[in-house]
């Protein structure tokens, strides 16, 4: 006779036995044991078991204790990663107890709004669909701790990032970011208002101290990932003999990218747009390799740095980044390339995404976003749909 039992407590754990043996008997407190599976009446005086009855106690223990580590699996799998990403109250992480986990993929916000646009979500989730196997961190600015207890379904990039159980979203408080580097003696000096180009510079030097810490990819909020990158220590050529810093990845704790942050600091000017980000990653790699320029699609590797080549990230690049935004007669196949970046700068949110355009970023969001896709429909609709006042 199948049976189950919930378990309580030690003394909620004996089993009376049934109505036919109650008659004359005393009630058996001997068999206090879980019979989950299969249920035996338990007698004083049992004579001893056959061959059969011992074989089926086995089979018991047995399908007990696959029980119990299923439930043990289960409890550790909640304890050690994958939730989903915010209000991060709900499941007491920290960024450092994900961080740790390893291998993140790491984007940063580095303006103070709180509404992540169309192709920042599509970064995400793009990400997020490519490495299902390991956490999708967006850091932003504008997010406090106080704001991410608050944070509701008002914002709805938050509530479509949602349904992704790799996928967090953490407040970048960058003082502590930058403990233990070269960059905190900058930071405590460095004045923002008086900085030009704060909001970028601010972001190449929390993207350094984020992967020297705990390793990683970063990645810049308009790159589209199609592939996973096979490389571990790696920068993306943006064209022969020039580095970009909007695609690296590197173990924790490497040596380059803590000579890059000195170098942050010795060479800092703020006022040279890209002086602390493509520029310090070019003038960097010159230091340990000699830079040739790219024949084919082949990547070049120096001191166990591999220098990918353009294709790679960049097969449209930034002169003709306005192409993403129109119809292509036949759209490239990208097989060369692991993501996309769209060149956001470049762009300036001008050119945007549109529902029915045809575009080959509205077929990229598609593709490798369909979820930020199927909200920008909505989005349309909604804006389409006659008010009270029509």
């Amino acid at each position: 006779m199948l049976q189950t039992v919930w378990v309580s407590s030690p003394r909620s754990w004996a089993l009376q036995e049934s109505r036919s043996h109650r008659r004359g008997k005393k009630r058996c407190w001997k068999c206090r044991f879980v019979r989950t599976i299969i249920r035996h009446p338990c007698r004083r005086h049992a004579p001893k078991r056959s061959r059969k009855e011992r074989m089926l106690r086995k089979i018991q223990i047995c399908l007990c204790f696959c029980f119990v580590s299923g439930i043990l699996y289960e409890i550790s799998l909640l304890s050690s990663c994958v939730f989903s990403y915010l209000p991060m109250a709900q499941h007491y992480l920290t960024p450092e107890q994900v961080l740790h986990l390893g291998k993140s993929i790491i984007f940063l916000e580095t303006t103070e709004r709180l509404e992540p646009p169309p192709l920042v979500s599509c970064s995400v989730e793009s990400a997020a669909r490519i490495y299902q196997d390991r956490p999708i961190i967006l850091f932003m600015r504008g997010l406090t701790n106080e704001t991410a207890l608050d944070m509701n379904t008002s914002y709805a990039a938050f509530s479509l990032l949602s349904s992704m159980k790799n996928v967090f979203i953490f407040p970048l408080q960058m003082e502590t970011v930058f403990q233990e580097t070269p960059l905190l003696q900058w930071y405590n000096q460095v004045v923002p208002e008086q900085e030009k180009n704060w909001v970028h510079v601010s972001s190449d030097a929390s993207r350094l101290a984020l992967i020297w810490k705990y390793g990683g990819i970063y990645m810049d909020t308009d790159v589209i990932s199609i592939r996973p990158i096979p490389q571990d220590s790696f920068l993306a050529a943006q064209k022969s003999r020039f580095s970009s810093n909007g695609i690296f990845g590197f173990p924790a704790r490497h040596k380059f990218i803590w000579d890059c942050m000195e170098n942050f600091v010795l060479k800092y000017n703020g006022n040279i747009w890209g002086n602390q980000g493509p520029f310090l990653m070019t003038r960097m790699l010159k230091t340990l390799c000699n830079l040739t320029d790219f024949q084919g699609t082949e990547d070049h590797s120096c001191q166990n740095i591999s220098f990918l080549n353009p294709q790679r990230f960049y097969p449209i690049p930034y002169p003709a980044w306005s192409r993403y935004y129109q119809v292509w007669d036949k759209s490239p196949s990208f097989n060369h390339s692991y993501a996309l970046h769209l060149w956001n700068f470049m762009n300036r949110n001008r050119k945007v995404v549109v529902a029915g355009s045809n575009t080959l970023a509205e077929k990229l969001y598609k593709t490798y976003c369909p979820t930020t896709y199927e909200d920008l429909i909505q989005n349309a609709k909604h804006r389409d749909l006659p008010g009270p006042e029509d």
